[in-house]
């Protein structure tokens, strides 16, 4: 009995021990008793899903709102004409990093400091200029790329698959970050299939409903909803002016075709801030932004909603459908 003591005893001694190595390194770099503090700026809402994951993951690196981690008020919701009001007095408050979402924000954080650590999700933060390479920064900015340029073709490729008697299909674009070179590519990516491809741009949520009608007026039977936080902000308003002229749209996130749109291909919103809160657990113990290499997703998965089909009298093949990750019937 007295050998079966002194071996648990030695047992619990390991396994505590072997607990204490496999924790995060975050969690054993942190210093006792701070309290790290982060800043925002991002147009999702406060209590969105994205933003309780990227909460829950840093808890699973020891960071823990209302213990030893502070969210700075005020950033949650921002508009793009809000943005450079907001800056200067989120960098007078000297976060030990800010969260940004978006080239319009990131842009000006960018102008106001090269210190404070900036973690990004946009959507190609090398052309942006936010970063000298995806491998090696290079300076205050880092976080997730989301190969939007190489995105939005696939989900232009999945639209006509999905409407393959469309002739004329539609891309809507926001005014803040569609380059030109990106639009001429699904140009002529379009082209190559024998379509013709329509651009209409809006630059503000007011601008959304006459570039859908325009969409319509020309003649386009689809809609690609381009990757933009504008955009995916305003994803409702899209989905039901989308419904009311029975035109099929793709849109960049798999979740937005889970709230009613037919067609969502990416990497799910959700994922995407677990993976940016992991990047901030590293700057957060001490971890330079310049040494950090930018992420992109690497899932992506394809939600088909046939409900919406059925409403808007649109059929999609079955063989799309079967390649689907989630079917919403």
């Amino acid at each position: 009995m007295k050998f079966y003591r002194t071996n648990r005893r030695q047992f619990f001694r390991l396994l505590g021990s072997a607990t204490a190595s496999a924790l995060p390194l975050s969690a054993k770099a942190q210093q006792p008793g701070r309290t790290y503090r982060l800043g925002f700026l991002i147009p999702v809402t406060r209590d969105a899903p994205a933003i309780g994951a990227f909460l829950d993951e840093l808890r699973i690196h020891g960071f823990v709102e209302s213990e030893n981690l502070a969210i700075l008020p005020g950033g949650f919701e921002v508009r793009n004409e809000q943005v450079a009001d907001l800056v200067p007095p989120l960098v007078k408050a000297a976060p030990d990093a800010i969260i940004s979402g978006g080239d319009v924000a990131t842009r000006l954080l960018q102008n106001a400091t090269s210190t404070i650590p900036i973690v990004v999700i946009t959507e190609d933060v090398v052309a942006a200029g936010f970063a000298a390479s995806l491998a090696r920064p290079g300076g205050n900015i880092t976080g997730i790329s989301l190969m939007s340029p190489e995105l939005d073709g696939k989900r232009q490729d999945i639209l006509i698959e999905a409407a393959p008697s469309v002739r004329r299909i539609a891309a809507l674009a926001d005014s803040n970050v569609a380059t030109l070179q990106h639009l001429q590519a699904l140009e002529e990516a379009a082209r190559a299939h024998r379509k013709e491809l329509v651009v209409v741009r809006a630059a503000r949520a007011e601008d959304l409903v006459p570039a859908i009608n325009s969409a319509s007026m020309q003649g386009a039977g689809a809609l690609n909803v381009l990757a933009s936080p504008m955009l995916f902000v305003n994803r409702r308003l899209i989905i039901e002016r989308a419904g009311e002229l029975r035109l099929p749209a793709v849109y960049q996130w798999p979740e937005t075709a889970e709230e009613g749109g037919l067609l969502g291909y990416g990497p799910r919103f959700v994922e995407v801030f677990r993976q940016r809160a992991r990047i901030v657990a590293k700057i957060l113990t001490g971890t330079k932004p310049a040494e950090l290499p930018v992420e992109q997703p690497t899932k992506f998965e394809l939600v088909i909603n046939l409900k919406t089909a059925k409403a808007i009298g649109h059929d999609i093949a079955a063989g799309l459908v079967l390649r689907a990750d989630e079917v919403i019937e």
